[in-house]
């Protein structure tokens, strides 16, 4: 079966945060959202099937996630990503950003300090300070349009309080696939020093096909036990209004104090219609999946072939991983206050500002290109047009 992604679904007026929020957020009905990560497509059939079968029921009680839900689970991280884990590992959370924020004030106290990789997915800043805990930024190395770790750097920033390090794989914004050496390292460092491992992976799953995606508790017993794999279908599937996210724990001790957390709170289970979406997804979403990539990779291409040739002035870092595209915008010799004005003001696109990332990219914007081509074009020619006016 052929899935359309090329048809444009309109999202205004269903309480959509992309496209609702847009008068509001940039003063201009007018602008266009390309900014916060979720998808322009339509979700495959059969979790929209899945969903109606379990409404027609009509009775929607509390909820167990069941059997059916942790083999979903389990087949999923085995088939897709090589990765054999146990049902009893799986730790059901509504969301990966509310489970970091519960991870950080699990296995911290106040005063203690969190590492990230910058610039990095700005919830993590708010989910450390909040808790009480200090930032500690080890800052990516960029050079000639691609990032790495500052492995120096790592070890030189951890002292007798640092207690955790939270890695982003693939990294959301630069859009790094760690490598099975790069995460080996890294591994080796945390566990010289007692940090625990708490790896987003959420964006696992949407790699592209010159780059191979490594779970990291899956390289060696020892890390298995020193991490916590964040993960979800809402990125996969776009799904992230159903608030269905499993944060898998091999390590039993480490298990038992966040469903310690966890039961605090009063969250254990799966909305109704979270769990059928994904049982459906991880069992028959499969295909979907794959064309998906597929058609992200043409985006991709796309974008990166029309910068190249019609707005030189900005640089695309190649992703190996998401559909957020990081480009350098330096050479317009802007402040990141000015770079918002302008795309927005001039361009009418809006973008997440990189500067909302941390200060290592306020030379930066991040574009989403999971929408049907004819709106990324549109956006392009947006772009090209403003630029050619400078």
């Amino acid at each position: 079966m052929k899935y359309d992604f090329d048809t444009v679904i309109e999202r205004r007026n269903t309480k959509s945060v992309k496209w609702d929020l847009v008068e509001e957020m940039y003063n201009d009905k007018d602008v266009l959202p390309m900014w916060v990560a979720d998808m322009d497509f339509k979700v495959p059939q059969v979790i929209i099937d899945a969903i109606k079968k379990r409404a027609e029921h009509g009775i929607f009680g509390y909820t167990l996630s069941g059997e059916k839900y942790n083999e979903a689970v389990v087949n999923w991280m085995k088939r897709r990503h090589d990765w054999s884990i146990k049902p009893e590992w799986i730790v059901f959370t509504p969301g990966v950003v509310p489970a970091i924020n519960l991870i950080i004030r699990t296995y911290t106290q106040p005063g203690d300090e969190v590492i990230i990789q910058t610039p990095v997915y700005h919830p993590f800043y708010k989910a450390i300070k909040n808790s009480g805990c200090q930032v500690v930024k080890n800052p990516l190395i960029y050079k000639e349009q691609k990032y790495t770790i500052n492995f120096e750097d790592l070890e030189n920033k951890i002292t007798n309080r640092t207690r955790m390090l939270i890695l982003c794989n693939p990294h959301n914004p630069v859009g790094r696939v760690w490598t099975k050496e790069e995460l080996t390292k890294l591994g080796q460092i945390c566990l010289k020093h007692n940090i625990l491992v708490v790896s987003d992976e959420i964006h696992f799953d949407l790699t592209y096909k010159s780059s191979k995606h490594t779970v990291f508790a899956s390289i060696s017993e020892e890390f298995s036990q020193n991490s916590i794999i964040c993960t979800a279908p809402s990125k996969t599937f776009n799904i992230a209004g159903l608030k269905t996210s499993n944060i898998i724990i091999p390590n039993k001790r480490l298990r038992n104090l966040l469903n310690i957390t966890l039961e605090n709170i009063a969250i254990k289970e799966p909305t109704i219609f979270g769990g059928e979406a994904l049982i459906a997804a991880y069992n028959y979403g499969e295909e979907w999946l794959n064309q998906l990539i597929d058609y992200l990779q043409e985006n991709l291409d796309y974008i990166m072939e029309y910068f190249k040739r019609r707005i030189p002035k900005l640089k695309v870092i190649k992703p190996e991983g998401t559909y957020l595209v990081w480009f350098d915008c330096s050479e317009l010799n802007m402040t990141s206050e000015q770079l918002r004005d302008f795309f927005v003001k001039k361009v009418k696109v809006g973008f997440d500002d990189g500067i909302m990332f941390g200060n290592e990219g306020q030379q930066f914007q991040r574009i989403n290109i999971a929408c049907p081509r004819t709106i990324l074009k549109q956006a392009l020619r947006r772009i090209e047009t403003e630029i050619n006016k400078l």
